[in-house]
């Protein structure tokens, strides 16, 4: 009877046995298995984009696998995707139009197209070594010849973000990358080229300041050399000072006696200026002294200023005008650099008061720094043996200050060199 209950029941056994064992296999195929295991994190491409382009160079492939290398695509080659595929290797591949298969890697795709535009009213200033170019989409963008120039103001009317860059769009030229661009004035890097490359000689002491940025640029500007009559120009900034501080007026008398020339650092009374070369003991208006040591170059007269106002250059005088320059400026050796007399002039310019006004018509402007540039110069020479000088203010939109100084040259240089500045700086 066991025996009988055994053999009835081995086929129930066996057939519970056979009912596990035939379940199908659960088999994925890539794109599902792709779908299972995808994350928000991935770095996958969830659709195809519209304008594919390259951060850099990819290869492509005649099959999914990427096992037969075909081609290269290029930066702003123009290609076209047909689907998202995945192969067996779990990766996510683009087809190609052309029937070729490219990796679909997202640090190197990319949709090429804006993703933000803003309209604008800017106008900004051109670096060096910029490019426009028809449009701001990579693949679509051809570099265009312009008349624009490195440094040059423009206004810009847009900006367009892409994935690559922001582009700016110059009004009536095209776009340019923004890196491309400052917001502030840069023509001073223009100016240094232009003295590194054309005057960057011994002859030559050049310093040239911005007012309104402070932004310098120079040449040899640190060179000492005998500064001739340029030093009158600490003595007028000086005193410009006492007439501000109201020790003295503009109408006030000042009497030519001997003993005003012949002290340390006074002028031979043989030099430059219309003024009598022997003590009358007159009095002279401090305003007509400095007239004629601005616009002259007059001995006598700085030599009256300097013997009252200076007390013959004591130690408050040398102070201040250290504190300007940075260093002693010796009235008696007069030698200086381009870049002290260009502070000195800027000193003076800030100061606003009579001198400034009678340095902007002199004796001296058919030559040196005003001669050739059509806006006011407020400019003080110096001559002496194989040195010719000039310092000044050239009154642009946005005024700058221009130190000159050359030994062994002549005035026409001068002249040469400030018009190649203005230039730039007009």
């Amino acid at each position: 009877m066991k025996k009988y209950l055994l053999l009835v029941l081995i086929p129930i056994l066996l057939g519970s046995t056979i009912v596990d064992s035939t379940e199908i296999d659960f088999i994925l195929t890539n794109q599902e298995n792709y779908l299972l295991n995808f994350r928000v994190t991935d770095s996958r491409f969830q659709s195809i984009p519209s304008n594919p382009n390259l951060y850099s160079q990819i290869d492509t492939y005649l099959d999914r696998d990427l096992t037969q290398k075909i081609s290269t695509l290029k930066v702003n080659q123009q290609f076209k995707i047909k689907s998202i595929e995945i192969n067996k290797t779990n990766q996510q591949v683009f087809l190609l139009e052309n029937g070729q298969y490219i990796f679909a890697d997202s640090s190197l795709i990319y949709d090429d197209i804006i993703l933000e535009s803003i309209s604008t009213q800017k106008d900004l200033w051109i670096k060096k070594d910029f490019k426009v170019y028809s449009s701001p989409i990579g693949n679509q963008q051809k570099e265009l010849a312009t008349s624009l120039k490195a440094y040059q103001l423009v206004h810009i009317s847009e900006f367009v973000t892409t994935h690559t860059t922001v582009y700016a769009k110059i009004e009536g030229q095209g776009w340019i990358d923004s890196k491309n661009l400052s917001q502030e004035d840069n023509r001073m890097e223009a100016v240094q080229e232009l003295l590194n490359q054309k005057y960057s000689s011994d002859n030559f002491g050049i310093y040239v300041k911005q007012i309104s940025n402070q932004k310098t640029a120079g040449i040899n500007e640190d060179k000492i050399m005998y500064a001739a009559s340029i030093t009158k120009l600490p003595l007028l900034y000086y005193v410009q000072e006492k007439i501000d501080n109201n020790e003295y007026s503009l109408t006030q008398g000042l009497q030519y006696i001997d003993k005003t020339s012949g002290f340390k650092g006074s002028y031979s009374p043989e030099g430059s200026g219309s003024l009598e070369k022997e003590a009358t003991n007159r009095h002279y208006r401090i305003d007509e002294l400095i007239d004629k040591t601005a616009k002259e170059s007059d001995n006598v007269t700085s030599n009256i200023l300097a013997y009252y106002i200076t007390k013959k250059f004591d130690s408050n005088f040398y102070e201040d005008i250290t504190a300007i320059v940075g260093e002693k400026w010796d009235m008696s050796s007069r030698l200086a650099s381009a870049h002290m007399a260009g502070l000195m002039m800027e000193a003076v310019y800030d100061q606003g008061g009579y001198v400034l006004e009678s340095l902007k018509s002199t004796n001296f402007d058919d030559q040196r720094i005003p001669r050739d540039i059509p806006v006011p110069v407020a400019h003080k020479i110096g001559d002496a043996y194989e040195f010719r000088h000039d310092v000044g203010i050239v009154y642009t939109d946005s005024p700058f200050v221009l130190s000159i100084f050359t030994e062994n040259s002549d005035y026409d240089s001068i002249s040469t060199i400030a018009d190649d500045i203005y230039r730039i700086l007009r």
